[in-house]
């Protein structure tokens, strides 16, 4: 059953909510609690063999580590990293470029219902009958990049949507990878591009959670344990934990999102974050 979510509403994705431009309300399908650290892997529509194990490796080790895999249920890369997340038992979010009642592509209908039958969800912007319009795919890709802590291109030529929402991840503060490929394959071309420009390779799943708040860094202090320290006294809202950590949002949010998943702590009225009674006794 399809749901209107607003902004102000619990449920609304908080690292989406915290961006400017980010939509006042989203219709959903399934669930998007209990909160996770999500990572969007996108690609080519026409990937080729090496693309979709690249995909379907790593979509499957994010969902077996507990992130969520997002995408946009197009065909090619999409699809195989909202199956492989599935095969894995992990949770995976499609944002789709038309509404909720006219899933594109068609033959993707059953994999969105799978989606949110499982733990999930699909979920758009845009009004549950609304076509999907080329203008539609663009903004789409915000919300996909929105969505997510990282954005992991696997293929694609430099025209590709998949670097419009490489753009999107940067200008919204997010980390951008990119799977090597074959120097001569032109589906190489826009990961060539990216990490050109930049961002990371991602040649295995350790690439991606190595730059995921939460899991542990040699030498350092745990993302958890820093915020733990800091909640020990009493509640703090998520604007305080920021500056008490010197973090930015998004690496708040997944390393709360990663201590709520072990009941270390609980979401409050207001935005604001408190050590579960049983963890002090």
């Amino acid at each position: 059953m399809r749901r209107l979510l607003r902004k102000a509403d619990a449920e609304y994705p908080e690292l989406l909510r915290a961006l400017s431009g980010s939509p006042e309300s989203l219709w959903v399908r399934g669930g998007l609690l209990p909160a996770a650290p999500a990572v969007a892997v996108v690609g080519s529509r026409r990937p080729t063999p090496y693309g979709r194990r690249m995909a379907r490796v790593l979509a499957a080790g994010l969902a077996r580590a507990g992130v969520v895999v997002v995408s946009g249920l197009a065909r090619g890369i999409d699809a195989e990293a909202h199956e492989a997340a599935l095969e894995a038992g992990g949770r995976t979010w499609a944002v789709l470029g038309s509404g909720l009642d006219k899933v594109y592509p068609a033959e993707h209908a059953a994999l969105a219902a799978r989606i949110a039958a499982e733990g999930g969800a699909v979920l758009s912007e845009l009004s549950p009958d609304a076509p999907p319009l080329r203008s539609h795919f663009p903004a789409r890709n915000r919300i996909v990049s929105g969505l997510s802590w990282a954005v992991v291109v696997v293929e694609g030529d430099v025209k590709s949507g998949s670097l419009i929402t490489a753009r999107w991840a940067a200008d919204q503060g997010r980390e951008v990878l990119a799977v090597p490929g074959p120097a001569d394959s032109p589906l190489s071309a826009g990961p060539i591009e990216l990490l050109r420009s930049g961002a990371r390779p991602a040649a295995d799943i350790e690439d991606i959670l190595a730059i995921l708040p939460g899991w542990a860094r040699p030498g350092g202090v745990p993302d958890g344990e820093k915020i733990l320290e800091l909640l020990s006294p009493h509640a703090l809202s998520l604007e305080e934990l920021a500056e008490g950590t010197g973090w930015a949002l998004p690496r708040v949010l997944a390393a709360l999102a990663e201590l709520e998943a072990q009941g270390a702590v609980s979401a409050l009225p207001g935005q604001h974050y408190g050590i579960e009674q049983r963890s002090q006794s």
